[in-house]
């Protein structure tokens, strides 16, 4: 009975300790998966600084958002690797034409490296959301070089009014047309020095800046391509809708 009792005893002490520990291996994964995101949105700017430097695009305002992205990606690392909350600058009015427009420029080099192609239709007018800059521009990059990367060769992003918000969707023409790369061309050569292993966090990016500036992102794949569609609200609702 006394052994008994001391077990019975020792029950609440058990459960707190693995209470604890699995507060504490939770907190890890966390932090871990913060670090690892905040890596790939440094590497992701880096990537098109090296793709500009071998000759693919170094036109100044590539390079000039490429090194504004750096710089912010590590200003976060730097958060999260010392402990520190990085100060979040308040939401802003923002035209999303330039941030789409930067974006392709970044990123058309990348297709081309692939013997793919990169095209833009804008039909959203003069949309205007209300957020992030460093941030949208994070989430539109991954959205197109997840298609790069893990898509067909031909890329093709659209935007227009849809319901109060502006709509891209970027949308490939399906691995089954993109033919086998050798793993010494330089398309293949960049896409692993990049981290494209890793593309989850391409995504979770996208998910998480959708999330925060009140909009909505969404995935579909098939043999024919993959369809990324991402939402975000209009600061003037009254804009033009679909």
């Amino acid at each position: 009975m006394t052994a008994l009792a001391q077990t019975v005893a020792g029950w609440p002490l058990a459960a707190t300790l693995a209470a604890v520990a699995a507060a504490q291996a939770h907190r890890a994964g966390r932090r871990r998966s913060s670090l690892n995101e905040a890596l790939h949105e440094l590497r992701r700017p880096l990537q098109t600084i090296a793709l500009a430097g071998a000759g693919g695009n170094g036109s100044p305002p590539v390079l000039e958002s490429s090194v504004r992205l750096a710089a912010a990606a590590l200003e976060r690392l730097d958060s999260e690797v010392n402990g520190r909350t990085a100060l979040r600058p308040p939401a802003e009015p923002i035209e999303v034409r330039p941030l789409l427009d930067g974006a392709v420029r970044r990123w058309r080099a990348r297709a081309s490296l692939g013997g793919g192609s990169l095209r833009l239709r804008w039909r959203a007018g003069e949309a205007v959301v209300c957020g992030n800059r460093v941030e949208l521009s994070q989430a539109l990059d991954n959205l197109i070089v997840n298609a790069i990367e893990h898509g067909g060769p031909r890329i093709a992003v659209d935007a227009r009014p849809f319901r109060g918000h502006v709509r891209i969707v970027v949308s490939d023409s399906g691995c089954a047309s993109r033919p086998p790369a050798r793993r010494d061309a330089p398309g293949e050569v960049i896409a692993r020095l990049s981290g494209r292993r890793r593309h989850g966090h391409g995504l979770a990016v996208v998910r998480r800046v959708a999330g925060e500036h009140g909009g909505r992102f969404a995935l579909r794949c098939s043999e024919r391509g993959s369809l990324a569609t991402l939402d975000l609200p209009l600061a003037d609702p009254r804009s033009p809708a679909e």
